[in-house]
């Protein structure tokens, strides 16, 4: 079977990926620096992020980890050495928006540098196939909806958009100066949702950045209100409008990029999303459904950056890698919830 190495597997994102992996065959081996990630509560497995003990037990197979940062070349070179990669699949780096406003250097340092250490360590060891998880923040404000991949790049309103638009630069450069290379850019929309058996899901440290897990966290008593950022957007109900994906459509799109580099691809550039939009009431109002709670909101003033509607076009995606996201915002919101009300606190 084919060895995948997931860097920042432990995370969100990540480790939803790495069941798919698991479910498709491949034999995943992460690194990760528990930055966004929790030990292992079993004695047997401290050195387990909890996420993959999760990931192993509702798979029934077992995944090779190794605590490692990106940053960390020696580490890196060691692990190359040690096993055969087919292709990598790069998650790890830092991805708060407000805080990388605030410690820009530490955004660049990580998601930059680390990037390049990977890069050049995959062509050390003759590793050129990789799937990189960039965002839809690179588009910027929209120029025109729903997005497309030829929409304009680089007009990122943060220095996390930044380094996501860098690093693909940065891929695409080396795609052009080297033939033999193979690069999947997945630019994702809003992943939310966890796994359906409520065992994985997303668990941010403090306060959460993102709406969905905010929501959750206020339905299910850990947060008193929700604040919304401005009533006053051109939208329907004057809330911004964004393109919630689940996390596990997600997931089986890494599997589908996977695949498309075993074509000889090049470099290639696929939006993730569903191609609605919902307003936050709207997804409050979804959320209370799933949950059967009132959820609390105050209206507050905008944020900076925010843009009034964000979707995307996944028609391409759909077109050359065979995939499309399947499940809805009910869905999502279920499972949400499942995950939310099993794990109150989190992990």
């Amino acid at each position: 079977a084919e060895k995948i190495l997931v860097t920042g597997g432990a995370g969100y994102i990540g480790s939803h990926c790495v069941l798919e992996l698991l479910q498709a065959g491949f034999v995943p081996v992460v690194i990760d620096n528990f930055h966004n990630a929790i030990r292992g509560r079993a004695a047997r497995s401290e050195q387990l992020p909890e996420s993959l003990r999760r990931v192993q037990e509702i798979a029934q197979r077992p995944v090779l980890f190794q605590e490692l940062d990106i940053t960390d070349e020696a580490a890196l070179q060691e692990l190359f050495s040690k096993h055969r990669f087919s292709a990598v699949m790069h998650f790890a780096g830092l991805k708060a928006v407000g805080e990388s406003v605030q410690k820009p250097l530490e955004y660049y340092r990580v998601n930059l540098t680390g990037t390049i250490r990977l890069l050049e360590t995959m062509k050390a060891h003759g590793v050129r196939n990789i799937v990189f998880s960039s965002s839809a923040t690179v588009y910027g404000d929209p120029k025109y909806l729903p997005l497309d991949e030829k929409h304009p790049v680089g007009g990122c309103t943060n220095p996390y958009g930044k380094s996501k638009f860098f690093i693909e630069e940065m891929i695409r450069d080396l795609c052009r100066a080297e033939r033999d290379w193979n690069a999947v850019l997945l630019r994702y929309f809003n992943p939310i949702g966890a796994h359906e058996s409520g065992m994985i899901g997303e668990d941010p440290q403090g306060i959460p950045n993102n709406l969905m897990p905010y929501v959750a966290q206020v339905a299910v008593g850990r947060r008193e209100f929700l604040s919304v950022f401005g009533n006053d957007y051109k939208t329907d109900d004057g809330t911004g409008v964004r393109d919630y994906i689940h996390v596990v459509d997600l997931a089986k799109g890494h599997i589908a990029a996977l695949k498309k580099l075993k074509e000889n691809c090049g470099c290639k550039i696929y939006n993730l999303g569903t191609g609605t939009g919902y307003s936050v009431l709207q997804m409050v109002r979804a959320m209370e459904k799933a949950s059967g709670r009132e959820i609390k909101f105050r209206i507050a003033a905008r944020r900076e950056g925010d843009v009034a509607s964000c979707y995307a076009d996944p028609a391409l995606a759909e077109r050359e890698l065979g995939w499309k996201a399947a499940f809805g915002l009910d869905k999502m919101c279920e499972d949400l919830w499942r995950w939310q009300l099993q794990n109150p606190t989190g992990f």
